[in-house]
């Protein structure tokens, strides 16, 4: 059984919350030894993240807590007193990587600045991930995900309309911190294997926003169109959405008609006519969006989502259901590919979570024999490794 590409590296997260964390996990899910250091009086700031919590009432279990934190071990250090001081620097020593999301200055207050925790480590690869970046005009401002989307611009192009501002509806610029922090580190790694020199890592959550401006990005830099929220259309496509079919509101269906052919090829699996009056390109069709939708309704509005479904895969067109999460979760696509694993909880037992997102593959002449890392820990109840790690800090283990 593989150990993950990872396997022999050591990861020390002193993060909370999700952006930190999410690159822990990450980090763990790809074989890297992870210890998470955690405030001992509460842990981690999400273990109390409810209301949904799993588990007996005395030892219950925030399930925000075990998205993001399995695949570690916990340790719980006071960084103010002596002895918290005194493992944190062994640790240091011993990693690395090192996962910190304080407020600009906090580590530095500590007594771990970057450069005492490359002086103690000089091949250390430090990730630093923040809510505004770490300098500039606003350097120092606390970030949380909702507070980003907003700021960076997400929310400005995301809901029902122009007038409708929404939050995406999972964390995403905590996550996309998370993600973009172990890429930087995964690079800083590899150029260590050339340096043998350590490297800071910064990002930010309004980073990881802009970052994924894409076409958006461009439509108002190049273009000079400020984008709106477009509910669930393209904005440079059309039809390209969710289009109701028969059932009311719950038969509805996803759709991609991303060129001419495709075109063609749906007009002629519905009955349109392809050459009609603002339809005959992209352009007059996203022009016409209304006029574009309503006819692609009326072409559905006889037929179950199911019915549709096998007229567009018969015509080759890109589509699709919307997916509540248990039916996510209970889809054998989805089963096939890794996306949900079981682990042995010390306090709730066996429990499923979302699994990694990377698969791993060894070629060759008899074929590919995947190889990704697979014996996955539950998240820790805090200072659950705390002996063991201190063992390993002493050299008795």
């Amino acid at each position: 059984m593989s150990q993950g590409p990872l396997n022999g590296y050591t990861v020390v997260d002193l993060s909370r919350a999700l952006a930190g964390p999410h690159a822990g996990q990450i980090f763990g899910d790809l074989g890297a030894r992870v210890i998470k250091v955690e405030n001992p009086t509460s842990g981690d700031d999400t273990r109390s993240w409810g209301p949904q919590y799993v588990g007996p009432e005395d030892q219950k279990q925030a399930t925000y807590f075990l998205a993001c934190n399995r695949n570690k071990e916990s340790i719980a250090l006071d960084l103010k007193s002596e002895d918290g001081k005194h493992v944190l620097e062994e640790l240091i020593k011993r990693a690395d990587v090192v996962i910190e999301n304080f407020r600009t200055g906090v580590m530095d207050r500590l007594g771990f600045s970057t450069q005492r925790c490359l002086e103690l480590n000089p091949r250390l690869v430090i990730l630093s991930i923040t809510g505004f970046g770490h300098d500039g005009p606003e350097g120092g401002r606390a970030g949380y995900d909702q507070i980003a989307q907003g700021e960076a611009g997400l929310m400005s192009v995301t809901g029902s309309g122009p007038d409708d501002f929404q939050r995406v509806g999972v964390p995403i610029a905590d996550l996309l911190g998370g993600i973009n922090g172990t890429l930087g580190v995964l690079a800083a790694l590899l150029e260590r294997e050339r340096t043998g020199k350590g490297k800071i890592v910064r990002t930010s959550l309004i980073a990881g926003i802009v970052g994924v401006h894409a076409f958006q990005a461009t439509s108002q830099l190049v273009g000079g169109v400020t984008p709106k929220p477009n509910g669930n259309h393209h904005p440079a496509l059309s039809p390209y959405g969710l289009f109701r079919c028969k059932g009311g509101e719950g038969g509805a269906v996803q759709m991609s008609v991303g060129n001419q052919s495709l075109w063609q090829k749906f007009c002629n699996a519905f009955g349109l006519d392809p050459e009609a009056d603002g339809m005959a390109d992209n352009d007059a069709r996203v022009k016409n969006r209304e006029a574009v939708t309503a006819a692609v309704e009326g072409a559905f509005a006889d037929l179950d989502s199911e019915e549709v479904l096998a007229k567009l895969s018969e015509a080759g067109i890109p589509a699709g259901v919307v997916r509540t999460l248990d039916e996510v979760y209970e889809w054998d696509q989805a089963l096939s590919q890794g996306l949900k694993i079981t682990v042995d909880h010390p306090v709730v037992g066996d429990m499923d979570l979302a699994g990694p997102v990377l698969r791993f593959f060894d070629g060759g002449e008899e074929g590919e024999v995947e190889t990704t890392f697979s014996e996955h820990k539950a998240p820790p109840v805090l200072n659950a490794d705390s002996e063991a790690i201190r063992a390993w800090l002493d050299g008795e283990a």
